[in-house]
């Protein structure tokens, strides 16, 4: 008698860049649509009393996100371009090559991926924020082994980003949505190179107030995204509109239900360059492998409710648990009264922002090459995690 044969497993073909594109075109389509009729877009305005546009706020509140357009001038947008690609140049070959620092950063400002891969999708990195992975396309033979997706302690790294924190008219907005004594999370580099950028699977950026009696849709606080190219619907996040308001996400059911990592209802942010993005950090959302033609750079800088980090305890990405006192929450923002000095020296035709809880501590907070090395460097061993 015959020994029965194993029916062989079918696995699906290798998924090409090409086959990726096809399968996003009409979805993309759709999305764009969406992103288009939401409205939820323009200058940044303040009112006659210097308050935040009412119109803006509503609409931050109901969609989770905002697009403020030309924040950033021709000038700066290619003062901005010149230090990134400056620090990209200086990265090395690989994530092996880069163990030794010399130049006395204490955490690696390079994080590395393969191209087009799903580095976080469906483990338990990031405390396990990211349950399903995306699609991930193969590159082909000629292409990079790795590419960097991400770049760590932005302000320390170029001064146009120090600049940019500073900036009076996004510092206003962060006041009119959090309070005057809103404070920092922390500032990286998200890095979409043209048909390489891997994928950042769906998520929400909060861990820690989800379960909290007095949990709101602002809890978590938000992210400021400077785009220094386009984002598309091709290189760029997408969004649930409004989820931010809803707790904590099904993610797995909503990617079942929608039959892919396509999920159903999203919309990309689509910007122009020089544009900054506002988004809730409860907002689901995440990014397809970027396999278009177009570069996406994106500037992060995140803020939080004072009230939502005083003395919290909170388990960051990596695992470590810290509690936040007034001493660390003071010493981080120092770093935004220095980026304001520097902005000022910078700009100094521009009317400065003034951040309320260092007011009076301007002459303290100065930005010279003595602040450079005394308070910003290593400044992100401060960033605080809710």
């Amino acid at each position: 008698m015959a020994t029965p044969q194993a029916t062989p497993i079918q696995r699906p073909a290798p998924l090409t860049a090409q086959d990726h594109a096809r399968a996003m075109a009409d979805y993309s389509r759709a999305g764009e649509a969406r992103a288009r009729a939401l409205g939820n877009r323009g200058p940044i305005r303040f009112d006659a009393d210097g308050k935040l546009d009412s119109a803006i706020l509503d609409s931050y509140w109901t969609h989770g996100f905002y697009v403020f357009e030309g924040v950033v001038g021709a000038e700066e947008l290619a003062e901005l371009r010149a230090d990134v690609d400056a620090v990209l140049a200086r990265a090395p070959a690989s994530p092996e090559a880069d163990r030794d620092r010399k130049d006395g950063i204490i955490k690696p400002p390079y994080r590395w991926a393969r191209p087009l891969s799903d580095p976080v999708g469906g483990t338990d990195a990031n405390n396990g924020r990211h349950p399903v992975e995306m699609l991930q396309p193969t590159l082909g033979e000629s292409g990079p082994a790795w590419t960097v997706e991400l770049l760590d302690g932005n302000l320390h790294l170029m001064d146009a980003a120090l600049r940019l924190y500073g900036h009076p008219g996004l510092l206003g907005v962060a006041a009119g949505i959090l309070g005057d004594d809103f404070v920092p999370y922390n500032e990286v580099t998200f890095v979409k190179e043209a048909g390489l950028g891997p994928s950042v699977a769906w998520h929400q950026d909060g861990t820690t107030h989800w379960t909290a009696p007095d949990w709101d849709m602002g809890a978590h606080g938000f992210n400021f995204m400077t785009q220094l190219y386009a984002s598309t619907a091709g290189n760029g996040v997408w969004v649930l509109p409004g989820s931010h308001k809803l707790g904590k996400a099904d993610i797995k059911r909503l990617v079942a239900g929608s039959g892919s990592d396509r999920i159903e209802g999203a919309v990309p942010m689509l910007c122009a360059a020089g544009d900054t993005i506002i988004t809730n950090r409860q907002l689901l959302h995440g990014s397809f492998a970027n396999s278009s033609p177009d570069r996406r750079i994106t500037l992060n800088a995140g803020f939080f409710p004072r009230k939502r980090v005083l003395g919290v305890t909170a388990r960051r990405l990596n695992g470590v648990v810290e509690t936040y006192d007034k001493a660390r929450i003071d010493a981080r923002c120092r770093i935004l009264q220095i980026a304001i000095d520097a902005r000022k020296q910078r700009f100094p035709q521009e009317q400065s922002y003034v951040y309320r809880p260092l007011a009076g501590q301007e002459e303290n907070n100065r930005w010279n090459e003595t602040a450079r090395e005394t308070v910003l460097k290593n400044y992100n061993q401060r960033d605080m995690f809710i």
